[in-house]
């Protein structure tokens, strides 16, 4: 075998292995990536019930149950509403009407949170619910406390 066949081997077997190790890490993030939706999105979307995903919007008045530590509520971007189900406490800031983030998967029509995160303070809403309050019209500076653009 000649020193160039050699070379040529050695280079072919570095970048298959450069090649595996990508594919590796790629799989690695689509494992861990989680997607965020408002729910219109969702159902425009369609997403199936084995992709983790997380929807925001903001808690609809008079939806709020709870049975034991189980807590069913809908969420609403003002087009669409999404019921939620959620075993376990809330965070003290929940409460209708307020913004919302529930991270889950959708099963049945009914979304199944694993986490639910409340609105931080008055002046905070994550970018993501902001974003798709807007862009349903349902978007009020005022009530969220957001910073008004000069």
């Amino acid at each position: 075998m000649t020193r160039k066949r050699r070379r040529l081997y050695v280079l072919l077997a570095a970048m298959a292995c450069l090649g595996v190790a990508t594919a590796l890490v790629l799989s690695a993030f689509d494992d861990s990536l989680v997607f965020f939706y408002s729910p219109s999105d969702v159902v425009e979307k369609h997403i199936g019930p084995d992709r983790r995903i997380r929807i925001g919007g903001l808690v609809e008045p008079g939806s709020l149950s709870r049975q034991g530590t189980t807590v069913d509520f809908r969420v609403t971007d003002g087009a669409h509403t999404i019921p939620v189900t959620y075993q376990g406490a809330l965070p003290d800031l929940f409460r209708e009407g307020q913004g919302v983030v529930a991270e889950g998967r959708l099963e049945q029509g009914v979304f199944r949170a694993t986490t639910v995160l409340a609105k931080h303070d008055e002046k905070y809403m994550p970018p993501e619910v902001a974003d798709a309050l807007k862009r349903s019209g349902h978007w009020n500076p005022e009530a969220s406390g957001a910073a008004r653009p000069q």
